[in-house]
Order: C-alpha cells, then structure tokens, then sequence
C-alpha cells in the first residue's frame, strides 16, 4: 500500500489509524495513532522553525495513542494502515 504524505495526512486528521510500517532497523511496528484535534494535546515548539528537509520532509509526526507521546515514521515505510472509527482497545 503507496500513500502519499497528503493522503495519510487526510486520514489521521479526521480519524485514528493503526498505522503498520518498517523501521529503520528493520522491525515491523503497528501503531495507533492520529492527528484528530480533540485527542492530541497542544504542542509547544522549543526549536525554531526551519524549512524541512527533503528526509525530514518524507517522515510524518503523529500522536501514539497507546505511548501517549509524539512518534514519527518515514512515509515510505508504510505497509498497511486500518482505519477505527472508535478507540476502543486504546
């Protein structure tokens, strides 16, 4: 499954997604996460803002649902990602 940035943009800020994608060292993680409003605490920025770069640009930063915590993965390392129209499990 190829999304793109923009696509899987669209589906974690409406909804929570169990997100399957390859690590860097090569372990596969599931992980549930979201970029929903209501379920994502404020975000304080302590660096500033700087123009991406293209490998920053190809990661996506998402909020874990079960760390409860700030988690990012590389686009292109997706696999698999479900959609929940609930939290329960979370």
């Amino acid at each position: 499954m190829k999304l793109t940035k923009e696509e899987l943009l669209e589906k974690l800020r409406d909804r929570v997604c169990e997100v399957t994608f390859t690590k860097v060292n090569g372990e596969v993680r599931t992980m549930p996460c979201t970029l929903r409003a209501d379920l994502v605490p404020a975000y304080e920025r302590k660096t500033p803002v700087k123009e991406a770069t293209e490998k920053e640009s190809a990661t996506l930063s998402v909020w874990c649902i079960d760390k409860q915590a700030w988690r990012s993965f590389r686009v292109d390392s997706v696999t698999d990602i479900k959609i929940h129209l609930e939290l329960h499990g979370f």
